[in-house]
């Protein structure tokens, strides 16, 4: 006997698994993911798996770079909160914000959206935010994948994941091995704690009392928009710096801190010295820091405290790579230098506090 795709879903259906959902998000989103097509994209979504003919012209060595990662516990706020438009652009950066360190171009980002029982409007707000993502990132939403799974997760919470592929010429990998004694290191602004610390973080909004429209000392934003503040993306001011500046060494301070993301691009024999606080640090961080009663190097160990992301260069391009991110209207500061790491217990990187900042 014929049935249509209802009926014959019905069993599926009955256990928990709405396909007509599925479908109906699909159709939702294929604009949404139109707008961020590049030229290399030869697919369109829904198909399974996504195709991209890379640009190679230019590229005598080309060389693959990828990176994976989540939204983290950052995720408890969107669902505590009731808002989902931005929580994919953090989706995007975490892992475009990763192969930048080493000088690479994205591509294209596929990502994984899993939930319990799907939302249709939730779940394309994501990815609208995912979408907006790859536009700041430069590159393609290539695909992704929609699970649901019934008594998976609780009713209208959702896991996220993704990963970027990038490109860059061998010769122009940045990989900090050209890193010397007396380089500068300078900072670009966060515009917030990005996707990193948000356990502890939750913890202390937890217990503080506020509500989500109440407003801390120094903000004018309520508490829930500053908590859920997008993830800056680089892409177009890296972009712009590598095209012509010899960068040195990049970080993307992500979890662990100053502490331990500076030391992964440095060489053994170098520690960077930092200068604290030689930057603007946003008020949500001195809030967290008095409210969990914590001092500024366990904040500098969770945190970014107001810098998301650094470069190392040579003292004589510094005052050239200050006005170039002035000009891309992006934030920064020196911030610190590189020294002689001439102890081997000694950790990579050194922090001198001011008195009042302990």
């Amino acid at each position: 006997m014929s049935k249509n795709a209802t009926e014959r879903a019905k069993a599926y259906t009955d256990s928990g698994v709405n396909i007509d959902a599925g479908n109906s998000l699909v159709s939702r989103i294929k604009n949404i993911v139109s707008e961020t097509k590049t030229n290399g994209v030869l697919s369109d979504i829904g198909g399974f798996g996504g195709l991209f003919k890379p640009e190679l012209s230019g590229l005598d060595d080309p060389v693959l770079v990828s990176s994976t990662d989540g939204v983290g516990t950052k995720l408890k706020l969107a669902f505590l909160f009731n808002y989902h438009n931005t929580i994919g652009i953090d989706l995007v950066a975490m892992s475009v914000n990763d192969i930048l360190v080493q000088g690479a171009k994205p591509l294209f980002f596929l990502d994984y959206f899993a939930t319990g029982k799907l939302n249709i409007d939730t779940a394309e707000s994501v990815i609208k935010g995912i979408a907006e993502g790859c536009k700041q990132a430069g590159c393609a939403l290539l695909g992704g994948e929609t699970a649901e799974m019934p008594t998976m997760y609780k009713e209208g919470e959702y896991d996220l994941a993704g990963f970027c592929v990038g490109i860059v010429n061998n010769n122009k990998i940045v990989d900090g091995s050209s890193i010397k004694v007396g380089d500068a290191i300078i900072g670009l602004s966060s515009s917030g704690l990005h996707s990193n610390g948000y356990s502890l973080a939750r913890k202390i909004y937890n217990e503080s009392g506020l509500k989500p429209e109440d407003i801390i000392e120094g903000e004018t934003r309520p508490i829930k928009e500053v908590l859920l503040q997008p993830t800056i993306i680089y892409t177009e001011v890296i972009r712009s710096l590598t095209r012509d500046l010899d960068i040195k060494g990049m970080v993307h301070i992500t979890g662990g801190g100053f502490y331990d993301n500076i030391p992964r691009v440095l060489p053994n024999q170098l520690k960077a010295e930092i200068n604290f606080p030689s930057w603007d640090i946003p008020p949500v961080f001195s809030w967290l820091k008095k409210q969990g009663n914590l001092d500024w190097a366990e904040m500098l160990q969770i945190f970014n405290c107001g810098i998301g992301y650094i470069l190392v260069v040579d003292q004589e391009i510094k005052d050239d790579i200050l006005n170039r991110l002035k000009m891309l209207n992006q934030t920064a500061w020196e911030i610190g230098k590189i020294q002689l790491h001439s102890e081997k217990s000694e950790e990579q990187i050194t922090v001198n506090f001011l008195d009042e900042n302990k």
